[in-house]
């Protein structure tokens, strides 16, 4: 592979795996305008954020099992095809009904792109270049929450908030082209894996039985699910409450998605001297010390602008921190099965990402405290979470091993 052939693969792999964040966070400076349009609230725009992160939950666990089938060029095409189709559907809907279902749709369509990126750098580069396709691909997904939002405002002043989503279609149908014409076939198509549902169901179960993978899963996961109670309450808190620009409001979010890139850099450096249990730890307290801040300060009409966007600044740098972490410490104990655990974690984090900006919405009451009070509940429930499965599982460990050797008892209430 020439140096040429190597920038041109992980630039369309880095488009398609960008597809979902760019759907996501591109948007975002048009709420006003589109529930002024489409005669809706604040709340009922947010739900299409919403019906958004629960359809890539559920297409993470529909795409795994059909990219292994198939082969990975054809499901990613048919998502792609879909997504284009979805895009142009919400560029000219008439209702925040017909939005929201199409949202839904779109984000079953482009979620592909995030699976089968991953799945190609395990196909196409050597064992030792892995890791390092791996890192530009993570720093391309990571630029992308920082250009999005900027250039939808941009866009969605200049043009309005329909071209985003044909911007978006024809984005999409370049990157099929370049899939087309220039990334390599990956893995062939496995005849002989099954697709129906027992024995799918049956390596899930067995994940969910390892111990360490619930507890980090299911505390990681309500924890890294804050940022999207920002994002869905972000654009209404600046932009109808602050009153800033949709340009403005995309700077801001820029500055913000800053946070949690710097962070994740950061913690290379930090795991050097401490674990990814003590980081995750200190980060869930720290976390929950801010976010009780927030809802205090809130409360009492204690901050202006500038002192929320400081405060949001250190809460969602623990996003860098927290995500990361309970990620490896969640798929450590596997060396089998770590497809059908990756696709879980991933699955269940967008499904509390999708509740939780369902919470926002549903909360709505025009003021920022909606939108901090999730985001401080969620670290609240992630370190009760954490602490509470800790006990358990040591308490479960101890008591295998008064099983396993009666004597073990008689040491511990003789210490």
């Amino acid at each position: 592979m020439t140096c040429k052939q190597y920038i041109i693969i992980i630039l369309i792999l880095g488009a398609l795996a960008t597809i979902s964040p760019f759907s996501i966070d591109m948007y975002l400076p048009g709420f006003p305008a589109i529930a002024q349009d489409l005669d809706a609230t604040i709340a009922q725009v947010q739900l299409s954020l919403t019906a958004y992160l629960v359809g890539i939950s559920l297409g993470q666990l529909l795409y795994g099992p059909l990219l292994d089938r198939f082969g990975r060029k054809n499901p990613l095409y048919v998502g792609l095809l879909l997504y284009i189709v979805a895009s142009l559907a919400c560029a000219y809907t008439e209702s925040v009904d017909s939005l929201i279902l199409m949202r839904f749709v779109q984000a079953i369509g482009g979620c592909v792109g995030m699976v089968a990126a991953q799945a190609l750098v395990r196909d196409i580069f050597p064992v030792n270049k892995t890791a390092q396709a791996f890192s530009l691909l993570t720093l391309v997904i990571a630029v992308s929450p920082m250009i999005a939002p900027t250039v939808g405002g941009y866009v969605t002043a200049a043009f309005g908030w329909h071209a985003v989503f044909i911007i978006l279609a024809a984005i999409t149908a370049l990157i099929m082209l370049g899939v087309y014409f220039a990334l390599p076939e990956g893995r062939q198509p496995d005849t002989t894996m099954s697709l129906k549902p027992k024995p799918v169901l049956k390596n899930f179960i067995s994940v969910l039985k390892q111990e360490q993978f619930l507890l980090y899963a299911l505390a990681g996961g309500i924890a890294t699910a804050a940022p999207f109670a920002y994002i869905a309450g972000s654009a209404d808190v600046f932009m109808n409450i602050y009153q800033v620009s949709e340009q403005t409001y995309g700077w801001i979010f820029a500055f913000l998605a800053f946070a949690m890139i710097g962070s994740t850099q950061l913690n290379h450096v930090i795991l050097n001297r401490f674990t990814s249990e003590q980081v995750i730890n200190f980060t869930l307290v720290y976390q929950v010390l801010v976010g009780v801040l927030l809802v205090v300060g809130t409360y009492y009409d204690w901050f202006g602008m500038y002192t929320l966007i400081i405060l949001l600044f250190v809460f969602l740098t623990g996003q860098g921190l927290l995500n990361p972490n309970a990620t490896a410490l969640s798929l450590a104990p596997f060396t089998k099965n770590t497809g059908s655990a990756a696709a879980l974690l991933g699955s269940f984090r967008m499904a509390m990402g999708g509740l939780m900006s369902a919470a926002v919405s549903v909360l709505h009451t025009g003021t920022t405290l909606p939108m901090v009070s999730v985001m401080a509940g969620c670290a609240v429930v992630g370190m009760i979470l954490l602490l509470l499965g800790k006990r358990t599982i040591r308490h479960r460990a101890s008591k295998r091993a008064v099983e396993e050797d009666p004597s073990v008892l008689v040491q511990v209430s003789q210490d």
